[in-house]
């Protein structure tokens, strides 16, 4: 497979405001640049690594992660596909079966349901049906506050965290977003990674750049310590957490940030050992309330953690109707820094 041979800077994600191919002078990198190093590198690495995606290659993709990667790797590598996510999907099982590593990217996670039933039909189950493995990655932009409304800004994890053989993973932090990335491109299943458009430039930190730095795929993290609730998370409401819990701390109530990182397999150890800890329990998410991905996170420390619990499980999550276009209507949807405040003092209080 041929590669064109001139040098382009690695990570050369960002448009706008953002310094092209660069992290920031103190070696912070966004969450976009973080994506676009682990694509590049793992591309170094394998040459049986390949993209594909609706104008991934001359474009450099719909939020400019992929610019600069076709002046490197050639179309062969960088393949601009036609506007048919059932095609995207077939291809990545196909090329996956016979030994390839492709990583689609879909523009907006909303449209990954015209691929459906390529991953849950087929990507899913062809590995327990034949043995076959199917090491691909999908990439899909999700999540809401950025106002792109209803048809670009959905959470559809738990539609795939439901389907057997399928690896769902959120990362809230640019380096895990990079580590993670590396780690689905190099597991021999089918990932989901679903990357939350609102963190794609707000959040930057250093990011290791050791070319095998991986971050294990169903491995949670406490992102803050904690003795009076524990907040469990992932995604873009790791930060409202985050931020809610800093306030908190100012009233005197202590709270744990757990960030899940991974919806499939899910770390339920570091859950309920939280939980054990703090004997109160806030799940917050972005995906619909009902059947949402918390939801499953609550149901498993009812069962497994009641006799540690000095409240009932609580739920924040955003009501079971299409994200709205209105900005007011959208912050009313989503929940908010003073919500998971209210959700914290009534189970303090409990």
């Amino acid at each position: 497979m041929s590669q064109a041979s001139a040098p382009v800077e690695s990570g050369a994600a960002g448009h706008g405001n953002e310094p092209r191919g660069k992290r920031t002078d103190t070696g912070e990198a966004t969450y976009l640049i973080a994506i676009a190093e682990a694509l590049w590198e793992e591309m170094e690495r394998d040459e049986r690594v390949y993209l594909l995606g609706e104008d991934i290659g001359v474009y450099g993709g719909a939020f400019k992660v992929t610019e600069g990667f076709i002046e490197r790797f050639g179309a062969e590598r960088v393949m601009d596909t036609p506007i048919c996510e059932e095609t995207i999907m077939g291809m990545s099982v196909g090329s996956a079966m016979e030994g390839m590593r492709p990583v689609a990217e879909v523009q907006y996670a909303d449209f990954i349901v015209n691929g459906f039933d390529e991953l849950v039909n087929v990507a899913g189950k062809n590995h327990y049906r034949s043995g076959v493995p199917v090491p691909m990655v999908v990439r899909g932009p999700s999540g809401g506050g950025v106002r792109a409304s209803s048809f670009h800004s959905q959470n559809p994890e738990p539609w795939f965290a439901y389907t057997p053989g399928l690896k769902v993973i959120c990362p809230a932090f640019p380096s895990d977003a990079k580590g993670l990335l590396k780690s689905a491109i190099r597991d021999d299943n089918p990932c989901i990674f679903f990357e939350h458009k609102w963190i794609y430039r707000r959040i930057k930190e250093v990011v290791p750049e050791e070319p095998d730095y991986t971050v294990p795929i169903g491995t949670a993290k406490v992102r803050r310590e904690g003795a009076d609730v524990s907040i469990v998370t992932y995604g873009a409401m790791v930060h409202k957490a985050l931020e809610a819990a800093d306030d908190l701390a100012e009233k005197g109530v202590s709270a744990e940030v757990v960030d899940l990182r991974t919806i499939t397999p899910l770390d339920t150890e570091t859950v309920l050992r939280s939980v054990e800890k703090t004997s109160r329990a806030l799940v917050l998410y972005e995906s619909h309330r009902f059947l949402g991905a918390g939801a499953e996170v609550a149901a498993t420390i009812a069962e497994e953690a009641f006799e540690h619990l000095d409240a009932p499980v609580a739920r924040l999550a955003p009501p079971n109707v299409p994200v709205p276009f209105s900005p007011a209507l959208e912050d009313a949807f989503l929940p908010d820094v003073a919500d998971i405040e209210e959700a914290v003092d009534r189970l303090a209080a409990w």
